[in-house]
């Protein structure tokens, strides 16, 4: 049996979604900035799926500009802040993406910002009474704070980070990568300058995406040669990605609580499993339904003579999970999240992550492939 629990790396493309880009890759070939009738059809098919995406998430369609994905968004995010809002403060957490972390790294090293890293809980939890002393600098400041964090799960309260920043006159972007299509979005309601998304994240293509843009906070582009998405990203427009992004969001949406729920039941079950099989078991992250991506389980196993292959043994086993972000993969330096939450590097931890296609049959065939890891060192 082959199980893929590693939804948070990537989704497979649902039937529907590929469905909907064939006729595109087929027939809709013209060049979206061409007036002919070739080039008009294409537009229409950007603009069509751009209105779909802003009625979702409440907002105007003017507000979406299409990426190729979450971590050009994260970074357009905040190069635009410094570039054309005059930020000269990035506050952000030591837990976040890559995409965000080693971007305002790269603009902390150009000497264009100075960089704050508000404080974290054991679970993640960003501490908001630091948050508060860190925006009381006087200077012009952008938050950037992820809505759920990748490898571990834990929920920002994105209301209360937003009134603060608001309070203290700061901007505010989250990388809601992991959440969008997962949790609803009321734009009109929640006071935020950028969100981010990609859409291969819920069962969509790879190498497309949007970065949201408050229609109060105005911006420039930072890829040049074109006028495409109203002059906030040169290139030619990925038709086929923008028609799967919009049938992706399409299918999450259709009745995303009763996924939540559906998933949410999958994770409790393989927590409950775990707990009632393993004396010396933690989780890394918040697994409390309110304040956790349900998603996401991120387990610290005990420690024995096979600890070093856990993940790679799983593999060998058919359950494909993984030990953290799969962008950071290749590196030896182990997870920045863990390190960062001050987690027992010493012990095995995988990121087991679901989607709606993952089953009950699934997740017990995991466990038990877990439990056979250990069942000689347990018994």
């Amino acid at each position: 049996m082959k199980v893929y629990l590693d939804n948070a790396a990537t989704t497979p493309v649902a039937p529907e979604v590929a469905e909907a880009m064939i006729p595109i890759l087929k027939d809709v070939f013209g060049n979206p900035s061409s007036s002919h009738a070739y080039g008009r059809a294409a537009k229409a098919e950007i603009e069509k799926s751009r209105r779909s995406i802003a009625a979702y998430l409440k907002c105007q369609p003017s507000e979406i500009i299409f990426t190729s994905g979450g971590t050009e968004a994260d970074n357009m995010a905040l190069r635009v802040a410094v570039n054309d809002l005059n930020v000269t403060h990035i506050i952000t957490s030591p837990i976040e993406h890559h995409a965000v972390g080693l971007t305002a790294k790269a603009i902390t090293d150009e000497g264009q910002i100075r960089l704050s890293l508000v404080k974290i809980d054991e679970k993640g939890h960003v501490d908001l009474n630091d948050l508060e002393k860190l925006l009381q600098s006087n200077e012009k400041t952008l938050v950037s704070l992820m809505h759920a964090n990748n490898e571990i799960g834990t929920l920002l309260p994105l209301e209360e980070v937003s009134e603060l920043c608001r309070r203290y006159n700061a901007y505010f972007h989250s990388d809601t990568v992991q959440t969008m299509g997962h949790y609803t979005f009321d734009l009109s309601e929640l006071d935020i300058d950028f969100i981010t998304c990609a859409a291969h994240k819920f069962h969509g293509p790879k190498g497309i995406g949007f970065l949201y843009v408050n229609k109060n906070t105005k911006v420039n582009s930072i890829i040049h040669g074109g006028s495409q998405e109203r002059g906030h990203r040169g290139g030619t427009e990925n038709i086929y990605g923008i028609v799967g992004l919009a049938k992706a969001m399409d299918l999450a949406y259709e009745d995303v609580h009763a996924h939540q729920k559906y998933v949410q039941e999958l994770k409790t079950h393989m927590i409950n499993e775990l707990k009632a099989y393993f004396n010396d078991l933690d989780f890394h992250g918040e697994i409390d339904p309110e304040r956790s991506l349900y998603t996401v389980l991120n387990v610290c196993f005990p420690k024995n003579e096979k600890s070093s292959m856990f993940l790679f043994t799983l593999d060998l086993k058919g359950v494909a999970v993984s030990g953290g972000s799969a962008c950071s993969s290749g590196a030896n330096s182990g997870s920045h999240v863990l390190t960062g939450i001050g987690a027992d590097m010493s012990r095995p931890n995988a990121r087991f992550s679901f989607s709606r296609y993952t089953t009950k049959e699934e997740v017990d065939y995991a466990i038990e492939q877990v439990k056979s890891v250990y069942e000689k060192t347990l018994a």
